[in-house]
């Protein structure tokens, strides 16, 4: 019963890290989020932070992995656009932990933070996306459509630059999901002529 308990709270204690984490990466970004504060906000013990996770950059790594797993299997590739946009532009995505562009935005000035966030935008993201071109440049598509969201999110939510920051997000969605569709649009043509 005592082992079944502890790891019971070993989980627990673990998602409430990685919850506190997501929180605090996509509040502050990485360099100024402390594995002090992720602990704190937890209500766990820094010790337990880095006896499950080793770093706080193993700790970011999981967060991206954790949120982007969750968001990537709520998603086909054809919803992936128009969620990623919906996720940028809501209010929630300015400074929650609804997506894991959020933490991205806020914490892309660190080297390692950078190479998690080219390894997570690089890989599963630009696979997703590219799934919905069968031109020969997928992947090219797939990571111009990916630039131009996360700069889109850049400007919006990070830097706050008007008119975009206080723009209506359904006009701002329609202009965007409309050029992404022909970006990614499938070159083979109807009845296969």
């Amino acid at each position: 019963m005592t082992q079944s308990r502890r790891k019971r709270d070993s989980a627990a204690t673990k998602d409430a890290l990685l919850q506190a984490a997501a929180e605090l990466f996509a509040e502050r970004g990485f360099n100024a989020t402390t594995v002090r504060d992720v602990a704190t906000r937890a209500g766990a013990n820094q010790a337990l932070l880095f006896r499950y996770f080793g770093s706080k950059q193993e700790l970011f790594a999981a967060v991206l992995n954790h949120n982007s797993t969750r968001f990537l299997g709520e998603s086909t590739a054809e919803q992936l656009p128009r969620r990623l946009l919906g996720s940028l532009l809501s209010t929630e995505g300015r400074s929650g932990d609804e997506h894991p562009i959020a933490a991205m935005l806020r914490s892309y000035g660190d080297e390692r933070a950078a190479e998690l966030l080219r390894d997570e935008l690089g890989g599963r993201y630009t696979a997703r996306l590219a799934e919905l071109s069968d031109a020969e440049d997928a992947e090219l598509r797939a990571d111009l459509v990916l630039a131009w969201l996360f700069g889109l999110g850049m400007v919006r939510s990070v830097l706050g630059k008007e008119p975009l920051a206080d723009a209506d997000p359904d006009v701002v969605a329609s202009h965007v999901l409309r050029a992404v569709s022909v970006l990614l649009e499938r070159t083979e043509s109807a009845g296969g002529e």
